[in-house]
């Protein structure tokens, strides 16, 4: 991994933590709220410190099933007219 900023590759990984001294988390939204208050939802948020410029930057650790589910939503996705004309059996092949 590189630094956004200057693209050294000297990051040390680290926990941001609030003053309360519990991790921060990434939390999805689309996780109903009961769940939520039980933690279901959070991903764990992982820091990096550059040594060279002193950029903090983070990311998220998603899990594979976290992969699958949300795949669908890469890249351009058609527009609605386009959705309702396309021919079905094209899809198929």
């Amino acid at each position: 991994m590189k630094c956004t900023a200057c693209g050294s590759s000297a990051l040390v990984e680290g926990t941001v933590k609030d003053t309360n001294g519990a991790s921060v988390s990434f939390s999805l939204n689309d996780v109903p709220t009961l769940k939520a208050i039980f933690g279901v939802g959070n991903r764990k948020v992982q820091a990096y410190g550059c040594i060279r410029c002193h950029n903090l930057q983070f990311s998220v650790a998603f899990s594979e099933k976290d992969f699958e589910r949300y795949q669908q939503f890469e890249g351009e996705q058609p527009d609605v007219l386009e959705r309702i004309n396309s021919d079905p059996k094209k899809l198929k092949s």
